[in-house]
């Protein structure tokens, strides 16, 4: 467990104790839990997260990763952008077949922040080219802050588009993150506290003495 961990690349923080399943709604919360139990990966199914960003998607995608490796999962967590670089430098190596061969001994591969930057024509290519080399044999984890409409800013064009959607939703759990975002809730928490304890010194200016 400990090795299949270190290979992870998981955040070690974003686990399943440390989620805030009550700020969930009940139907995502039921999603996750079956996802948890980590069957979804012996069928190839794929796991989508959509939402804005500070959501939770991140969070959940390896709160997931964690308890497959608890179960003796293998899973590889990469940011899109980084993933993008390894498989372009394997191409112009000549080492992609054996890149791919390698990716594809984890079972689940979780893919953060997919359209977060914008890709050309030849990233678009190599990220078409893994998500076909894995169809139907293993599993996709996938966070984004776009929905499909808007995903021709991943792919080169709409042909490639649709045939990338085709792929990863035909065996699928899509996960909708509709909920404020932790980072934005936590810093107006503080800023009410800080408001807060200033109301508190101005009308009772002895209390800080």
């Amino acid at each position: 467990m400990d090795r299949l961990r270190r290979a992870s690349k998981l955040l070690a923080g974003k686990t399943w104790g440390t989620f805030e399943h009550e700020r969930t709604p009940v139907k995502l919360r039921q999603q996750l839990n079956g996802l948890a139990e980590g069957d979804f990966v012996d069928r190839s199914v794929n796991v989508l997260a959509f939402g804005l960003p500070g959501t939770g998607k991140t969070h959940a995608m390896c709160a997931i990763g964690h308890r497959l490796v608890e179960s003796g999962r293998s899973v590889l967590f990469i940011p899109a952008y980084r993933l993008v670089q390894d498989i372009l430098a394997a191409k112009r190596d000549l080492e992609l077949p054996r890149m791919l061969r390698k990716l594809d001994n984890f079972d689940l591969l979780v893919i953060d922040d997919l359209g977060y930057l914008p890709q050309g024509a030849e990233e678009s290519e190599v990220l078409f080219t893994l998500i076909a080399e894995r169809y139907e044999r293993r599993s996709l984890g996938i966070t984004s802050n776009l929905v499909f409409s808007e995903w021709e800013k991943v792919f080169s064009n709409r042909m490639a588009t649709a045939a990338a959607i085709d792929r990863i939703v035909h065996h699928s759990v899509i996960l909708e993150f509709d909920v404020p975002s932790y980072r934005t809730n936590t810093a107006q928490g503080r800023q009410l506290q800080e408001r807060q304890l200033q109301t508190t010194v101005t009308q009772d200016p002895e209390r800080t003495e």
